[in-house]
């Protein structure tokens, strides 16, 4: 059985705390036995909700997508140069840089 997600987990916790808020403040039950089944079936409603949030497809279905064949690199007849870059030298500046001390 795989590891849940974060959001399952999140989804989860978050529907039981507030299941088991509104159904004792709802059924306004004081018995052990009531508050023991609103437990209980917040729990179940939890986990069911926990259960139906959406899982991210696992990384292995996307690898036939890129193992699509591609053509095989042709012999490159042409010859990349770099630009040539213009230096400024600090000489031409027209004040003087001064540092902050």
């Amino acid at each position: 059985m795989p590891r849940p997600t974060a959001a399952q987990l999140a989804y989860g916790s978050c529907t039981v705390i507030f299941s088991t808020l509104a159904m004792l403040l709802l059924s306004q039950t004081s018995s052990g036995l009531g508050v023991v089944v609103i437990t209980l079936s917040a729990l179940v409603l939890g986990l069911l909700v926990a259960m139906t949030v959406p899982v991210p497809k696992p990384a292995a279905s996307v690898a036939p997508a890129a193992s699509v064949a591609r053509p095989s690199p042709v012999a490159v007849t042409e010859q990349r140069v770099p630009a040539r870059r213009e230096t400024v030298s600090v000489a031409g500046a027209p004040e003087p840089v001064r540092e902050r001390a």
